[in-house]
């Protein structure tokens, strides 16, 4: 019997099998307590590309938003990019981060039941799908209900960093992470 496994487009690295100018950065990642996801491997292939997202990834981390919000935007690009990977990491964060399945399934559809999310997701729906920029409506609106400048700009940031991550996925073709086995206690 022959078992098919899903495999990335794209070598997947490690440590020990990346490029010597990534290998420090997959090393950091993991002091750090991190995990080096199957798509963190792909982006070790291009020591540019993997520093280019860490640097992004890190300042977006530093920023105002909240995780919550981050993890909205986040689920709302991969679904517009059909990017199940990252649907499924991202959903883990977001229910990690306090949203229940209700607001998860939301999110995906670029909404929200809090409609000062709502109105930012929105915005940043007609950002990604806009020819040009997005309505100014949209923009006014998204302030009015009490998103700064500094916020819907980090927001825009956000949309900008789960577009690559959801292009590199999908370019790679990357399989779903495996769930990490849960050791049940012995019965005594």
């Amino acid at each position: 019997m022959t078992v098919k496994t899903a495999v990335s487009r794209f070598q997947i690295h490690d440590e020990l099998t990346a490029p010597d100018e990534s290998a420090p950065l997959i090393k950091t990642i993991q002091a750090a307590g991190g995990a080096v996801t199957k798509f963190v491997g792909v982006l070790a292939g291009s020591p540019a590309v993997l520093r280019a997202y860490t640097r992004m990834r890190s300042e977006l981390r530093g920023g105002v938003l909240p995780q919550a919000t981050r993890e909205r935007i986040a689920l709302a690009v991969a679904e517009h990019r059909e990017d199940s990977y990252s649907i499924a990491q991202h959903a883990k964060s977001a229910r990690r981060a306090g949203l229940g399945l209700d607001e998860v399934s939301r999110a995906r559809s670029f909404t929200s039941a809090d409609p000062k999310e709502a109105a930012l997701l929105l915005y940043l729906k007609e950002a990604l799908d806009a020819d040009g920029p997005p309505p100014l409506h949209l923009h006014e609106e998204a302030r009015e209900i009490g998103w700064t400048d500094e916020e819907i700009l980090e927001a825009v940031g956000h949309l900008a960093l789960n577009e690559f991550q959801s292009l590199i996925a999908s370019a790679a073709a990357l399989p779903q992470e495996q769930a990490t086995p849960r050791v049940l206690p012995s019965a005594a």
